[in-house]
C-alpha cells in the first residue's frame, strides 16, 4: 500500500484490498452517505469526504487528520493482502474475498458502535441511519456544513424516554438510555474492554439492557478491536448451516 500527499488530499494506492463502497455500506458503520461518487461522514468527531479514483482512494483531508484518526480508522495498517491469501485453500472462503476483497475492519468509537448496534436490532439499514442521523441532530454537538458530531453517553444519561421518542426508534429506546446510564456511573468500562479475554468483555457488556451475544459480537468487532469476534446474525447462521 502506497499513501502520498497530493493537492486535494491523501491519497492511498496500490492494494485492491480498500474499497471505500464495500466499507462504508455494509452495515458495520451507519453514518456514510455517498453524493455522486463521493463517501461523506463524520467518525470520533471528526468529518471526511472521500471517494474512488483510477489512482486509488483520495481521502480530502490534512496529513494531520489522516495519520491522527483516518488511518486507523480505515484500519489502514493491517496486512489484508496476507489474510485473503489465506483464504485460498477453502472454497467458499476465496470466493467470498475474490467479490468483496475491498472490505476493511472500521476501528469505530466503542460508544458510537455500541450504540449503534443496539438500534440495529430488528431494523434495516436506512432506517437505522435515520434513527441515527436523528439522534445526533437533536443531541449532537454542530461540527459545521450540516454535521453534527455523535453524543457522548453521558448527554444521553441526562435525557429520559420522552426526549428519546422524537428518534422514532420504539422499544429501543430504553435500551439506548440503559446503556448510557450504565457507562456513565461506571458500572459497565467500554474502554477497557479491549484489553479483556473476550468471554468477560462479552458478559461486561450484556449487562446492559437489551444487548444479547450478536450485539456484543458487533460491538467487540467494530469498537473494541477484538479481531476475534464473530457476530452471528440468521444470515451468518444460515450460511455455516448450509456450507
Amino acid at each position: 500500500m502506497q499513501i502520498k500527499e497530493v493537492q486535494n488530499g491523501i491519497l492511498v494506492s496500490g492494494e485492491r484490498v480498500f474499497s471505500p463502497s464495500l466499507c462504508l455500506d455494509c452495515g458495520q458503520a451507519f453514518r456514510w452517505e455517498q453524493y455522486d461518487n463521493v463517501w461523506h461522514g463524520v467518525a470520533k468527531g471528526r468529518s471526511l469526504s472521500l471517494q474512488q479514483t483510477k489512482d486509488g482512494v483520495l481521502f480530502y483531508s490534512s496529513p494531520e487528520d489522516f495519520y491522527d484518526l483516518w488511518f486507523d480508522y480505515f484500519d489502514l495498517s493491517r496486512d489484508y493482502s496476507a489474510i485473503l491469501e489465506s483464504f485460498k485453500d477453502d472454497e467458499h472462503l476465496n470466493l467470498a474475498a475474490l467479490e468483496f476483497c475491498g472490505i476493511r475492519i472500521l476501528n469505530q468509537d466503542p460508544w458510537e458502535a455500541l450504540c449503534s448496534f443496539i438500534i440495529s436490532q430488528n431494523n434495516n439499514i436506512p432506517r437505522i441511519k435515520g434513527i441515527i442521523k436523528r439522534l445526533c441532530e437533536n443531541f449532537g454537538k454542530p461540527l459545521g456544513y450540516g454535521d453534527y458530531s455523535f453524543p457522548g453517553p453521558q448527554v444521553i444519561a441526562g435525557l429520559t424516554l420522552d426526549d428519546l421518542a422524537p428518534l422514532r426508534a420504539g422499544f429501543r429506546n430504553k435500551y439506548i438510555l440503559d446503556a448510557a446510564q450504565k457507562i456513565s456511573c461506571g458500572e459497565v468500562n467500554l474502554n477497557h474492554l479491549h484489553n479483556m479475554p473476550i468471554e468477560l468483555a462479552q458478559d461486561e457488556l450484556i449487562k446492559i439492557k437489551g444487548v444479547g451475544a450478536k450485539v456484543a459480537a458487533c460491538t467487540l468487532l467494530y469498537g473494541c478491536r477484538h479481531m476475534d469476534s464473530f457476530p452471528i446474525d440468521v444470515w451468518v447462521s444460515r450460511i455455516l448451516s448450509e456450507l
